[in-house]
């Protein structure tokens, strides 16, 4: 990723939108734009994958109790939740719903404004956030404040459009990657991306050419 490529100014993304649960709220962070400034250098995606997890269900950190591992998950909707995975992979999710209630959207893949031979070069929420130098410095910073070094944009229009017209292909499935909770089908993906960490049963990678790709935002 090239840097200062900027992908232009999307609309803010609504808070409000947030206080919903996980569920309602991970299809609707598809499209949108996870954005990274470290110094003068700016990375950015387009999220085309996303998981919901909430206290309910076995498959969640806040399943059983609250800890200081996942405190922010439990707090204001708004927030980044970023945690470590077999204490090596980092893995940045939103928080949802309301406080007091672990609910968050785990970001599984980015879209990248890249060359075709590294479209897959953030499939995966660990890809992700090496990508982008996200770790846990990054718990509990609100989403919506660049000042912070990592924000969240809405969806540019022509991303909009896109999904509007059901050109991205928006598809839906079980969840991946964990041992309890796989019977819901919490995961959503936007299955013209060939960046996707993996697919329905069924469901082919579009060829390059019939594909959607990021980069197209820096050439509109």
């Amino acid at each position: 990723m090239a840097a200062d490529d900027d992908p232009g100014h999307g609309p803010p993304l609504s808070l409000e939108a947030l206080h919903r649960p996980a569920a309602a709220v991970a299809p609707d962070l598809l499209g949108c734009l996870l954005v990274r400034r470290d110094g003068r250098q700016l990375r950015w995606g387009v999220i085309v994958e996303a998981e919901a997890y909430c206290q309910s269900e076995p498959a969640c950190h806040g399943y059983r109790r609250r800890s200081s591992g996942n405190a922010t998950l439990f707090g204001e909707p708004g927030h980044f939740y970023v945690y470590t995975s077999y204490g090596v992979h980092h893995c940045c999710n939103v928080v949802t719903d309301r406080p007091g209630w672990a609910s968050g959207v785990l970001l599984r893949a980015l879209d990248l404004p890249l060359a075709v031979d590294r479209e897959r070069r953030a499939a995966g929420p660990g890809l992700l956030c090496r990508c982008l130098g996200i770790d846990r410095s990054f718990d509990g910073q609100p989403v919506t404040d660049p000042t912070a070094g990592l924000w969240l944009m809405g969806r540019p229009p022509a991303v909009a459009a896109a999904m509007a017209s059901g050109a991205m292909d928006l598809r839906h499935g079980q969840r991946i990657g964990i041992s309890r909770g796989q019977e819901l089908a919490w995961r959503w993906y936007l299955g013209a991306s060939r960046g996707i960490s993996r697919r329905t049963p069924g469901d082919q990678r579009p060829q390059p050419a019939h594909c959607w790709s990021s980069r197209q935002l820096l050439e509109s």
